[in-house]
């Protein structure tokens, strides 16, 4: 029997929008996905506590936002205490084993992940897959992280086949909303 191969999701979702909801519809179609979970971010270490809504409105407004079987919206890095995506997945490997976790982002991040606590370890044991986004694209697969994960990248079209170290990134119809422009009134 195959494993589960499951999408997260992770962020502060302050708030949850469609992007997050496009882009966890998108994963499960494109990449053979049985769940996207979303982990929602007690505090992303890389913001600042400063306009960050409380944790349960946050967690509350991402379950309501998600209304899908296949989209689970979870606090496991509450539970399990952890602040670093390196650290979550360790943490979910082991409380979840025989599962296939991909890990999902905008590739907003893919250009961050130098910033990340022991990003290279992260990219050379994960699956990463990256969601195009309108302005941060093409400067992310010029950046720091895509140039030195070059030989690792693989094309969109062989996403569902994807091996921990291994990442991509996937071009599809953006969607310009962001969690900043809908605080800011945008």
């Amino acid at each position: 029997m195959p494993r589960p191969r499951i999408g997260l999701l992770g962020g502060s979702f302050n708030p949850a929008h469609r992007g997050h909801r496009r882009l966890s519809l998108d994963a499960l179609a494109r990449l053979g996905l049985d769940r996207v979970w979303w982990l929602v971010s007690p505090q992303n270490v890389l913001k600042p506590e400063a306009g960050m809504a409380p944790f349960a409105h946050r967690l509350q407004g991402a379950r309501a936002l998600a209304a899908h079987r296949r989209i689970r919206v979870s606090d496991f890095e509450t539970r399990a205490g952890t602040r670093y995506t390196v650290d979550t997945l360790a943490a979910l490997a082991r409380a979840c084993p025989g599962r296939d976790f991909v890990f999902l982002a905008g590739a907003d991040i893919l250009a961050q992940l130098p910033r990340w606590r022991r990003w290279r370890e992260l990219a050379r044991n994960a699956r990463l897959v990256f969601w195009n986004r309108p302005g941060h694209s093409h400067r992310a697969l010029r950046g720091q992280a895509a140039t030195a994960l070059r030989r690792k990248r693989r094309r969109d079209r062989l996403a569902r086949r994807l091996k921990p170290g291994e990442w991509c990134l996937m071009w599809s119809l953006a969607m310009p909303v962001s969690g900043t422009a809908i605080r800011q009134g945008l």
